[in-house]
């Protein structure tokens, strides 16, 4: 349930660009999981909608190579500059993937924001939340954000005291490992692929 519920909320940081740049996090987090989850509640047999209702907003306010970074671990650092740019588009599409495949199961949830915390340095900050769904004990889930200069980005969520990043890096790097960083790009990329013949077929 938590691997869904992260997706899902990960899923909300291509619509987190629609903040204004003067915008705080935890501004932020209240208005994007506000209207995103607002456009599960009033399209929730159409995924689709979703997706293209969300897409069309702008682009993600996140950064995908620090987050992609910190899945790969030390192995980003060996990766060339291709590798790189590879290994950040096939993860930022392997969450968007995840993220409309949760939309199905999480139509009801609430996002609470409790507080925010100081990171290591002036430019990062956390927004601490509590995900409500009926029937269900809430689940704690923090956004990290650090202060780039086009305003606050996205590098980390974290659920249940869990960081996605961290959650996939021994995955990746069991696949480097094996078949090195080019076939980690691999795998992903044929992940990614078959996600979207399923979901032209399932049209």
């Amino acid at each position: 349930m938590k691997k869904w519920l992260a997706a899902l909320m990960l899923g909300l940081l291509p619509a987190f660009a629609l903040a204004a740049s003067g915008d705080t996090p935890e501004v932020i987090v209240k208005n994007v999981s506000r209207d995103v989850l607002d456009v599960i509640k009033k399209n929730p047999n159409d995924p689709a909608a979703v997706r293209d209702q969300v897409g069309k907003k702008v682009e993600p306010l996140a950064d995908y190579t620090r987050m992609t970074s910190l899945a790969v671990g030390r192995y980003w650092k060996s990766a060339t500059p291709e590798q790189q740019q590879a290994l950040s588009n096939e993860f930022r599409q392997m969450l968007i993937r995840t993220y409309l495949s949760a939309l199905t199961i999480y139509k009801n949830a609430q996002v609470n924001v409790i507080g925010t915390r100081p990171g290591d340095s002036a430019d990062e900050q956390s927004v601490r939340t509590e995900v409500s769904i009926p029937n269900q004990k809430p689940i704690p889930l923090e956004f990290y954000f650090e202060k780039a200069q086009a305003g606050w980005k996205v590098y980390d969520i974290s659920v249940d005291g869990i960081s996605f990043t961290v959650n996939n890096r021994n995955q990746f790097g069991a696949a480097i490992r094996q078949k090195g960083v080019d076939g980690l790009i691999k795998q992903l990329s044929d992940l990614n692929a078959a996600a979207k013949t399923n979901a032209s077929a399932a049209k």
